[in-house]
């Protein structure tokens, strides 16, 4: 008899926090759910880690690449009906908001926590690397301010990042938001319908 667990239909999501397209696509993923039925599977990433390994670079680099994209990204958050400013401070890296959200990915409070990073950095434009901005978000998660500085500190959590940024690559990512179908892959949040079509198909 099939073990029951095989049979739950899952996209795995490598995201970072510092993605604008990773946020376009974390504000979709309840509808995706509702949609298709499938569990979403979080993989918290380190994107510097992965243009790095991956060699790779951000469209940042090229300066007619960066203001084209980030028009096209006011206009799929019109389409999507959700807030989206430009962060003042970007870039800005963020590290200890992925070792968190990596330490935090089964727990009960993750969406939360993840719906703050991103509320701070793509909508209030605020500085995640900034104590009080970090404590603020976490409280309002439910979750320990001390406890999880602690956790974003040790060295385990921070081998954890390396390690799956280090899996994401191996696996062919070079950049965010990517998803996982089973072995298939889809890169970009403009790429949801072609998730949605496989999920469906299942």
């Amino acid at each position: 008899m099939p073990n029951k667990k095989s049979l739950i239909k899952s996209v795995e999501f490598f995201f970072d926090i510092v993605s604008p397209a990773s946020y376009l696509a974390w504000t979709q993923l309840p509808k995706l759910e509702a949609e298709t039925g499938a569990e979403i599977i979080y993989r918290p990433m380190f994107l510097p880690g992965v243009f790095d390994k991956a060699g790779s670079a951000s469209p940042i680099t090229v300066p007619a690449k960066s203001k084209w994209i980030f028009e096209d990204f006011k206009r799929f958050a019109k389409r999507y009906d959700v807030p989206f400013n430009m962060n003042e401070k970007f870039p800005q890296s963020s590290v200890y908001a992925m070792r968190g959200l990596n330490n935090y990915k089964n727990d009960p409070d993750f969406e939360k926590l993840g719906n703050g990073f991103y509320q701070a950095m793509w909508v209030n434009s605020e500085d995640i690397n900034s104590p009080d901005v970090v404590g603020r978000i976490v409280e309002e998660a439910g979750i320990d301010a001390k406890e999880y500085i602690s956790a974003m500190n040790d060295p385990a959590n921070k081998q954890a990042l390396i390690n799956v940024t280090q899996q994401a690559v191996e696996r062919g990512v070079f950049g965010a938001p990517t998803f996982f179908v089973g072995d298939e892959m889809h890169f970009g949040q403009d790429r949801l319908d072609f998730v949605a079509e496989t999920l469906n198909k299942m």
